[in-house]
């Protein structure tokens, strides 16, 4: 059985990166961006920075600001219309998960029209296409989506999440700039933060995990771990670690899945619009606790990775509890909640885990799992 591995054709790193944007439109010949950003980075001026590169160049675009942080499948098919009307040819998505879903589904519809339903690309959609071309401009340090086959989109009908697999929504070119970033609140960058080394920890450990991909998710964990606290702080090597860290975690886990961290923190923000990093920061370690007999040793490279020491001469039990103690004093250090108790309703629980089981991230879980499972580890989390 073969391995796919599926990455952007292109990306920039480092201070400055958006400056190449001008040079990757000419050369491709783009006419005009559709340019998806929510309000907010409109607002504080960090959308300007990429127009202003657009502007330099004489390069005509419209904007699209009618995303919410967990995109609904409204925004989708509004955007859908908005792009229609305005005579574009590509797309830049600037912002963190939210702006670069919506870009991914408003692209993939554009191009498929017989998935104009949006709700019908969920999963692993048939689509034949390409989407629209979409240049991703990070401004947070977490989903990577810039350089994912994944995108998220919430039924508020169904009060669910709808993870939707597609290696023709990926980006054609990245952009990750930490300056970009460097006006996150410290919240959102510890939130952010967290969900990307949960990127990292659930890819390394998820069942379709190999060489490769391994690869990938060790180094992300050893940057995550060394620079978020610093990225919090705003120290320019916090961001910059961050912002390479999080990039490289998404290049493993796109290509490999993830786990039921993330398979019960969706459902955390369809019901209740919880931050995704957040939810997956607070259920994390109890995750890791539950997987732990299914791991082998891998635990104990995430806890060398996380910088602990005096790992070689630990018992399996010492490293595997090493790894989630590791990952618990970060998760405190950088200002996250330590548990569900402010945000879950207990009467919710059952639908939480029904909706968890039934989550396209459930089936990559390194260990057998059960609604009833899902619902004992909801119940700790309280």
């Amino acid at each position: 059985m073969s391995n796919r591995f599926v990455l952007n054709e292109t990306s920039y790193h480092g201070k400055g990166a958006i400056n190449d944007i001008s040079t990757e439109v000419l050369r491709r010949g783009f006419k005009k961006a559709f340019v998806c950003s929510d309000p907010d980075l409109l607002k504080f001026g960090v959308t300007k920075k990429v127009l202003d590169v657009l502007d330099s160049a004489g390069l005509a675009y419209e904007i699209f600001s009618d995303i919410k942080p967990n995109p609904t499948i409204e925004n989708v098919q509004s955007g859908v219309e908005a792009y229609k009307a305005a005579g574009t040819d590509y797309i830049i998505a600037i912002g963190g998960g939210s702006s670069m879903d919506t870009a991914k589904a408003i692209g993939i519809i554009i191009n498929n029209p017989e998935f104009a339903d949006v709700r019908s690309l969920e999963g692993v959609a048939p689509t034949k296409n390409r989407c629209v071309p979409i240049l991703a401009v990070p401004t947070t340090a977490g989903t990577a989506a810039e350089v994912t086959i994944n995108y998220v989109i919430t039924d508020v009908e169904k009060n669910r999440k709808m993870v939707c697999v597609d290696t023709n929504d990926i980006p054609i070119v990245a952009f990750v700039d930490p300056e970009m970033m460097a006006t996150m609140p410290k919240g959102l960058t510890a939130a952010t933060g967290m969900d990307a080394l949960t990127h990292a920890i659930e890819g390394y450990i998820t069942a379709g995990a190999w060489e490769l991909s391994d690869m990938f998710h060790l180094k992300a964990i050893e940057i995550i771990a060394r620079s978020l606290r610093g990225a919090v702080d705003n120290t320019p090597e916090g961001r910059e670690g961050m912002a390479l860290g999080q990039y490289v975690a998404g290049m493993g886990f796109s290509n490999v899945g993830l786990g039921i961290v993330h398979s019960m923190a969706h459902p955390l923000g369809a019901l209740y619009d919880t931050p995704h990093g957040v939810a997956n920061a607070i259920i994390l370690p109890t995750v890791m606790e539950y997987n732990a007999e299914a791991t082998g040793d891998k635990y104990k490279y995430i806890a060398q990775a996380m910088g602990v020491e005096g790992t070689e001469n630990m018992s399996v039990d010492e490293y595997r509890q090493a790894a989630i103690d590791a990952v618990k004093q970060l998760s405190i250090d950088v200002g996250i909640p330590a548990d569900l108790k402010e945000i879950v309703k207990e009467e919710d629980i059952p639908f939480l885990a029904q909706s968890a089981y039934d989550d396209a991230c459930r089936p990559g879980n390194p260990k057998e799992t059960s609604v009833e499972d899902i619902t004992m580890l909801y119940k700790k989390l309280m």
